[in-house]
């Protein structure tokens, strides 16, 4: 399958508008199962020759075009190849080094995209260059891209990091929401979410490390240094069962600011 897919790579890298091609996901990090997917990276610039594309993919693939899948994921196709998941997903080259360059100097952003509850956290675009695996890269640029962000950047490391006060803030207004005849589960279960997901953020960033994507974050950040005893434990239980009734709510919100307060003590500790 591996000759497959490099074949495909450097047809991929033929098409008018892409620069380069690079696998990621599981299998470019080498945590990968026999049955997962093949993540195909597709670097392009400027006019994108989608037809040609198309064609590549053969009959009955649908391509969805640059904003297609959102502002973020951008765009992809979904193959079959020998019974195997093959994604294409393209991602705007100006656009990936755009953000490098904002994440030297400690700025990022958080978007609304499909499919990532927490938001789409623009870093992601050079972790998945610096863990991404280059298969095609006729003018070179994506190996020299790989190479810049082999390093992770001080600058959003101190940045993501010091964003952490936000899970402490989301709880302090949950519990607000959670006593009382309110008792709003939706909004103090959405504000535990994302303040969880504030956090483990900010752990991957202390142990300079790129957060790619929500699924298995929680399972990784609960065994850096800086998380505090049982975090990952602590965090499952509290989601699990928020509660129902004020006074459930409230002591939820109550261990879940414990719990945060940990955490950030630990990460500027």
């Amino acid at each position: 399958m591996r000759t497959i897919i490099e074949k495909m790579a450097g047809q991929l890298a033929a098409v008018p508008g892409v620069v380069g091609v690079m696998l990621g996901g599981s299998r470019a990090r080498g945590e990968h199962r026999p049955g997962s997917d093949w993540d195909l990276g597709v670097y392009y610039r400027g006019e994108l020759d989608l037809d040609g594309l198309r064609e590549l993919a053969g009959p009955g693939v649908e391509l969805a075009g640059p904003g297609g899948w959102g502002p973020w994921v951008n765009g992809g196709a979904w193959l079959r190849v020998d019974g195997v998941a093959v994604d294409w997903i393209l991602r705007d080259l100006d656009r990936v080094e755009q953000v490098w360059t904002d994440c030297r100097e400690g700025r990022y952003e958080v978007g609304v995209q499909p499919g990532h509850p927490l938001g789409f956290w623009s870093p992601c675009y050079a972790g998945e260059v610096a863990y991404g695996q280059v298969l095609a890269d006729p003018t070179g640029e994506l190996t020299r891209l790989k190479e810049q962000t082999s390093a992770y950047p001080e600058p959003l490391r101190g940045a993501l990091t010091a964003a952490a006060w936000e899970a402490g803030f989301l709880l302090d207004v949950a519990a607000k929401s959670a006593g009382g005849a309110g008792a709003d589960a939706l909004y103090v279960s959405l504000c535990l979410s994302r303040a969880f997901g504030v956090l483990v953020q900010a752990l991957y960033a202390h142990d300079r490390r790129w957060c790619l994507n929500e699924k298995g974050a929680l399972a990784v950040a609960e065994r850096l240094a800086a998380a505090p005893p049982d975090f990952g434990p602590r965090v499952r239980a509290l989601l699990a069962a928020p509660g129902g009734t004020p006074a459930e709510l409230a002591a939820t919100v109550a261990r879940a600011r414990e719990l945060a307060g940990e955490t950030v003590a630990a990460l500027a500790g």
